[in-house]
């Protein structure tokens, strides 16, 4: 198995790059938002995953270990292949996806385009009872309840999962905990 890939980008594409590696372009799946700070001609080190199927071999590559063996769980759930997982991955953080299964928020996952409800139960009570010793051990952080129905009011006005998520992240820490204000200064975000 292929555990990292390092080398130059030579093509980059929404979801994928190829990377220059001893003479051989190697092509190498990823996450949208790593996709997106990525730039041909950037080195890169990536944590990988082959996936064999009978059309061929896949190389799946993530930023973190993290996301490398969240997307191993995530293939592992009857029903989701690498590119369901692979956009799982594009759309929630790995924090998300523990906060997610660990407080059965099925809906969160429903934002996943190609993921329905029935999908997002399986995955959801799969990864709890994988999860559940981890999830348990560790100290996950809670996103403050404003900023959840600030990230509601923003997929509500029809903003993506992506855009809301940065604009999320540009309202200052010490900002007015009041719905209004946050989302008065997440919306500067899509101004500037």
């Amino acid at each position: 198995m292929i555990a990292s890939i390092k080398g130059k980008v030579e093509y980059k594409d929404d979801s994928e790059i190829v990377v220059h590696v001893g003479g051989i372009g190697i092509r190498v799946f990823i996450p949208q938002p790593t996709c997106a700070v990525i730039s041909v001609g950037d080195f890169v080190t990536l944590h990988t995953y082959l996936v064999t199927r009978e059309t061929g071999l896949f190389l799946y590559g993530f930023e973190t270990i993290a996301q490398r063996d969240f997307f191993i769980h995530l293939i592992s759930v009857s029903g989701i292949g690498p590119r369901i997982a692979l956009a799982i991955l594009s759309t929630l953080s790995v924090e998300s996806i523990k906060r997610a299964v660990l407080k059965e928020q099925v809906e969160i996952f429903t934002q996943v385009p190609g993921i329905g409800v029935k999908t997002a139960r399986k995955l959801v009570l799969f990864l709890k009872d994988r999860l559940e010793p981890l999830l348990a051990s560790m100290k996950i952080m809670e996103m403050p309840d404003i900023n959840s129905e600030v990230m509601a009011a923003l997929l509500g006005l029809g903003y993506s999962t992506v855009e809301a998520k940065s604009a999320l992240q540009s309202v200052p820490r010490d900002a007015p905990e009041d719905l209004e204000t946050r989302l008065r200064l997440a919306l500067q975000y899509f101004t500037t």
